[in-house]
């Protein structure tokens, strides 16, 4: 693991949609386990307006990219320094598929898309001692420096050191692809109305919606489980009954 040299990846946006949204700011670092290689960070000219609820949370307003370049112009340098290397990311699915986008928009070729990553979110699942698994709450779990948070090169920075933190338990790459390959069963529910609570204790209505949803494989995989024990009699629906037991 110690030999090996990854990027890590983080994306600002106009939104969560990545066939729609743009990208307003990106980061990329390249990265040993002792120290940065290079890093890359540029605001971005979206060439479209800024939605206020997306600018409460990274801070970037439409000012501040004005006159910036737009995504053609950085994109095919960036490409370079990411393609060929494992990608780290928190969520970084999302990442990947902005990038992907916004390149066949451009007509820029990449293999993004086929690029082996690993994610910490995920990894965090997997470790499973952090109460929240925001990159945030990680970096308080594990004692990391602030970097100040919601800009791109700040995350990818903290996310560098909360990948090592939870890479830790694990000798080689193959060892740590191994262990994320299985679906991660989830303590609580990490979205919704529901977000926090343990899923034996949300209704079934609402893990019957649930698991017809897009969700990542975790998610639907503790749903699905969740569904599976109640209907062998484990779970909230049959044990709040009050005249099961009759």
């Amino acid at each position: 693991m110690n030999k090996e040299v990854f990027v890590c990846v983080d994306c600002e946006s106009t939104g969560l949609d990545p066939k729609q949204d743009r990208i307003i700011e990106i980061a990329v670092a390249t990265f040993s386990w002792d120290r940065i290689l290079q890093e890359r960070e540029t605001l971005i000219d979206p060439e479209c307006p800024i939605p206020e609820t997306s600018q409460e949370i990274h801070k970037i307003s439409q000012e501040m990219i004005e006159g910036k370049p737009k995504i053609a112009e950085v994109l095919p340098e960036l490409l370079k320094l990411i393609e060929g290397h494992i990608l780290v990311g928190h969520g970084i699915g999302f990442d990947i598929s902005l990038i992907a986008e916004e390149a066949k928009r451009n007509q820029i070729p990449t293999t993004i898309e086929k690029q082996s990553y690993f994610d910490t979110l995920r990894m965090a699942r997997l470790y499973g001692e952090s109460p929240v698994n925001s990159l945030q709450q990680l970096r308080h779990h594990f004692n990391i420096e602030p970097q100040g948070a919601h800009r791109a090169m700040s995350d990818v920075i903290v996310n560098i050191e909360v990948f090592k933190q939870l890479a830790k338990p694990y000798k080689t790459v193959e060892e740590l692809v191994l262990a994320l390959q299985k679906p991660i069963r989830l303590k609580t529910m990490p979205l919704g109305k529901h977000k926090g609570r343990k899923f034996e204790e949300i209704p079934l209505e609402y893990l019957l919606w649930a698991e017809r949803k897009d969700f990542d494989q975790d998610l639907l995989y503790s749903i699905r489980l969740e569904l599976k024990n109640r209907k062998k009699g484990k779970g909230f629906g049959i044990a709040s009954n009050p005249f099961s037991d009759l």
